[in-house]
């Protein structure tokens, strides 16, 4: 051996990163769209301590595969060559997400710096991706010097008034809070960490912090309170410096559901500047009893359902800078942190306006008043409105938020006890600008009063923002279809209106909770329209940190501990279980698995209390809200026997627990509930169906949708006259549905796999009630509560429980990308999956994307006499199979290159064509 020689094998050996495969790539082909988590890129204030890193494949012709990978971690890039934190080394392995962080301990404030590499099917290395990073918030309630402070009780009180009692409740006025303070040094570095009991609006120096919106958010206060992070070096100068911050009382210190006796403790602060100079040294500003506070601002009162009320007299020019003379102020309060009350990284993205729509018409009501004037954004959504208009001096401006109008009459009773109005009065005459802080409204229209009537209403007085967390919407679904087109639309604007912070039920009335039956029912197809695996894995932490000691599941989450959240349901606390599994396979991570498990079996041990001889006696809502029910009490639960439906439920529950299990490696776990499984089936099919499979009480498409499509059934017999009778049931409806919450997200994929997505075509283009195209043709522009919430000929339902922007309904979305489009799961994460586009003559073409942890699938198919034309895209790291049923003379070409095996497609496009039997 040669010394040359001797001096490369000693270099592999000590560096083994630079040489364990010596092809690369020669078209710089490198990982692409690193992330952390649950997709989050380059996040500061991050929340997890052993962090996820995932990455895609390039998408070129010469990568179709990943075989191995290695993540580098370092304390600097300049580290990142040396990994002075981590260093993978080249793992054999295909995957490319979720890959959990294997180094050296990480602690608050740190900044990491990682890259990533993979080899190919080839064996070949390709290049290094660019430098990510991401920045730790504070972990541990440890990391905090600051105190909660806030104003001094005043005693205040407002009466309460309800037809049946009276009582007071204590009034807590929006707070406002500053501190001056002095910075030495030239800045080469500042973060603020804050949070709220309550929520909270923060400026230095008179500069905003951030444009989000309702911080930090909604958790359980008394376990867990998440705090934000915010990069502020370039708002800190050298010299005196003011941080001020607004505090109103959000979800922490308002009422929740109708007005009640409430006893309440105020909302607090929770802030700490920590500023690096460029010399080194440190300084921290802390909320502690040096601040001070007053409640004498312009913002008078702020609530979620009642609005906010702005007094421009107040104002206090000034107050947000350093030199603001604060001395007639009270000295704040301070508080310890509670041990109990874990502060930790927020772990999704704070709510934030997403969209600005302007004011489509001025719209003429029926027994219009002096001085009144209603604005039509066109669109019902979450947020507030933007305000630019004429005042004159201490003239009340009231605004007034409705989702619609009565026969041109402004709608308000589904609002119930929500007041929905803010106020502004003006200090000066002239034209003003006026944006509401610490609410929010679930509107279409907007009614003004109280502006200069001299002054000619325009369209340019109302734009309306559209709040919801911050994530991106990715809904691709399109058609040859308007109404189709439309529901695919109204769908999204419900996902929009209801993901503040937490999924919501509703976005106006006094309600807007998280749900656990509608989220169950839209969690998986919402991740067909929208990033928010985030935005759920955030929520199911509060659920776990929520669920009783005996494993009961509130009926919505966060409960504010409220007295209607003693009870549980079934179809309602099942989300437990249902949620993590669904998101699981959607993405691949087992995480979501991990941290929910002992949830999982938490909530299957309560059900197993409420069982006699495997039969449920646990409460439900039932089929929630189904059209045309025969009960004459608690006619909302629909008709499907409460015993069948918990049943099915606890079935469902157990067998997802049962795979969950397995996934982790739990094997006997997996298999006691797989055996508890077959012996609820067997009881089930027992207790509810007759020798002939009919069910023996009253029956329902409901009752024949959870066994199916719940695979509750063993006997094949059993199945097919299930089948029949679920036909039998339809048709009775006249090709309608009779589904409420529960039953109508089931008919979609048991009708498809039942060879009958003609029928599920039928009911999904039926323009007569009960339908969703129903509420297209009478003026929806969401998803609403009820089948029959309004009709432009009768009007509005007369129930006052009428939300026009319910999410739940809008599960049908999930089938246009797994029916329509046939992309159908094979293995978790898409990894594998099947093409089997659902044909019909009611529609000529349709085309969307899926995004998975490798990319997106995308499928175009086109019909025009009979002749399909199709493009499929199988991402890099992906193998698909294609079933084109109804179908002949299929050629499938890849790069103009036939291919005669469509079992597995590898990565890329595809061009398919062949003639059509419909």
């Amino acid at each position: 051996m040669n010394k040359a020689n001797l001096i490369f094998i000693l270099l592999c050996v000590f560096v083994t990163s630079s040489c364990q495969n010596i092809q690369s790539f020669t078209d710089g082909s490198k990982p692409l769209h690193l992330s952390v988590g649950e997709g989050f890129v380059e996040p500061i204030g991050y929340y997890e301590k052993q962090p996820r890193f995932s990455w895609k494949l390039p998408t070129t012709a010469a990568v179709e595969k990943q075989t191995a990978y290695q993540i580098q971690v370092s304390t600097s890039p300049n580290n990142i060559k040396t990994a002075d934190l981590w260093d993978s080394n080249k793992v054999l392995s295909s995957q490319n997400s979720w890959i959990k962080y294997q180094g050296k301990q990480l602690t608050s404030r740190q900044k990491v710096f990682w890259r990533v590499r993979f080899w190919d099917e080839q064996k070949t290395a390709s290049d290094w991706s660019e430098i990510s990073s991401f920045e730790l918030g504070l972990l541990t309630n440890d990391a905090w010097q600051a105190q909660w402070i806030r104003h001094p009780e005043t005693g205040e009180t407002i009466t309460i008034n309800k037809k049946n009692a009276s009582f007071k409740n204590k009034l807590y006025r929006p707070q406002y809070l500053r501190k001056a303070f002095f910075s030495e040094n030239k800045i080469k570095q500042a973060r603020l960490y804050i949070t709220a009991k309550g929520i909270f609006k923060a400026y230095i120096n008179g500069q905003t912090i951030s444009d989000d919106v309702m911080t930090p958010g909604w958790t359980d206060y008394l376990q867990r309170i998440e705090t934000l992070t915010y990069d502020v070096t370039d708002m800190v100068n050298k010299g005196q410096n003011a941080l001020a911050v607004t505090v109103a009382e959000g979800w922490h210190t308002g009422r929740i559901l109708s007005l009640q006796p409430r006893d309440v403790k105020p909302s607090a602060l929770l802030a700490q500047l920590e500023i690096e100079y460029v010399n080194g040294a440190k300084k921290i500003v802390t909320t502690d009893d040096s601040w001070q506070v007053t409640l004498n601002g312009p913002i008078r009162a702020a609530s979620n359902y009642d609005g906010e009320t702005y007094d421009a007299n107040y104002e206090m020019p000034g107050w947000k800078q350093a030199d603001f003379d604060s001395s007639q102020w009270n000295n704040a309060i301070k508080e310890p942190l509670d041990p109990k009350v874990a502060l930790t990284p927020k772990r999704h993205t704070a709510p934030t306006t997403k969209l600005v729509l302007p004011a489509r018409k001025i719209v003429e009501v029926a027994n219009p008043q002096p001085g009144v004037v209603v604005f039509d954004m066109g669109q019902n959504m979450l947020g507030v409105p933007e305000l630019n208009i004429p005042v004159i001096a201490n003239q009340k401006v009231t605004v007034r938020f409705a989702e619609a109008l009565n026969k041109n009459i402004f709608y308000t009773k589904n609002l119930r006890s929500a007041k929905a109005t803010d106020y502004y009065i003006p200090a000066k005459s002239g034209d003003t600008k006026y944006i509401p802080s610490f609410t929010f409204h679930g509107y279409r229209y907007v009614e003004l009063s109280g502006f200069d009537q001299s002054k000619k209403p325009d369209l340019s007085w109302v734009k309306g923002l559209v709040q919801h967390s911050d994530f991106n919407v990715h809904a691709s679904f399109n058609s040859s279809h308007g109404k189709l087109n439309k529901l695919a639309d109204n769908i999204v604007w419900g996902l929009r209106s209801n993901f503040l912070d937490i999924p919501t039920d509703c976005p106006q009335r006094d309600e807007r909770l998280g749900w656990t039956g509608d989220a169950q029912v839209f969690a998986r197809p919402s991740m067909y329209l929208a990033d928010v695996y985030g935005f759920w894995a955030a929520w199911l932490q509060t659920v776990r940190e929520e669920q009783a000691a005996d494993g009961r599941v509130p009926n919505f989450i966060p409960t504010k501990q409220n007295k209607h959240t003693k009870g549980a349901s079934s179809g309602w606390g099942d989300a437990a279980v249902i949620i993590p599994w669904e998101l699981y396979q959607l993405t691949g991570d087992k995480q979501i698995l991990s941290e929910n498990y002992s949830m999982m079996q938490a909530w299957i041990k309560f059900h197993q209390s409420k069982l006699n001889n495997h039969i449920s006696s646990l409460g439900s809502f039932g089929d929630w809200l189904q059209p045309f029910t025969q009960a004459k009490e608690r006619v909302n639960r629909g008709d499907t026997p409460t015993a069948l439906i918990s049943t099915a439920y606890y079935a469902r529950s157990l067998d997802y627990a049962s795979r969950a299990a397995k996934a982790l490696g739990f094997n006997n776990d997996a298999k006691n509930y797989a055996i508890q499984l077959e012996e609820v089936k067997q009881a089930f099919r027992a207790r509810f169906y007759d020798e002939q499979t009919k069910v023996k009480t009253t029956a329902t498409q409901t009752s024949y949708l959870l066994p199916l499509a719940f695979n509750l059934f063993t006997d094949e017999g059993d199945i097919k006259r299930a089948q029949t009778y679920l036909l039998e049931e339809i048709n009775n409806a006249n090709n309608h549905l009779r589904t409420g919450f529960l039953g109508t997200p089931l008919l979609a994929p048991v009708l498809q796999q039942m060879g009958r997505s003609d029928l599920m075509y039928t009911i999904l283009f039926n323009e007569t009630y009960p339908s969703w195209f129903y509420s297209i043709n009478n003026g929806a522009t969401t998803t609403w509560e009820r089948w029959n919430s309004y009709s432009l000929t009768e009007g509005f339902s007369k129930a006052s429980m009428n939300s026009l922007n319910h999410y739940a309904y809008g599960a049908i979305a999930e089938w246009f990308y797994t029916g329509i489009l046939g992309v159908q799961l094979k293995a978790p994460g898409f990894t594998k999956f099947k093409v089997a586009p659902q044909f019909n003559p009611k529609l000529n073409q349709a085309s969307g994307k899926v995004p998975t942890i490798n990319g997106d699938i995308s499928v175009h198919w086109s019909i025009t006499n009979k002749q399909l034309l199709m493009t499929l895209t199988v991402p890099s790291n992906s193998q698909a199979e294609l079933q084109l049923d109804n179908t002949q003379h299929i050629q499938v070409k890849k790069n103009g290159d036939l291919i005669k095996n469509s079992d597995k497609l590898t990565p890329g496009k595809y061009q398919i064509t062949g003639i059509t039997t419909l």
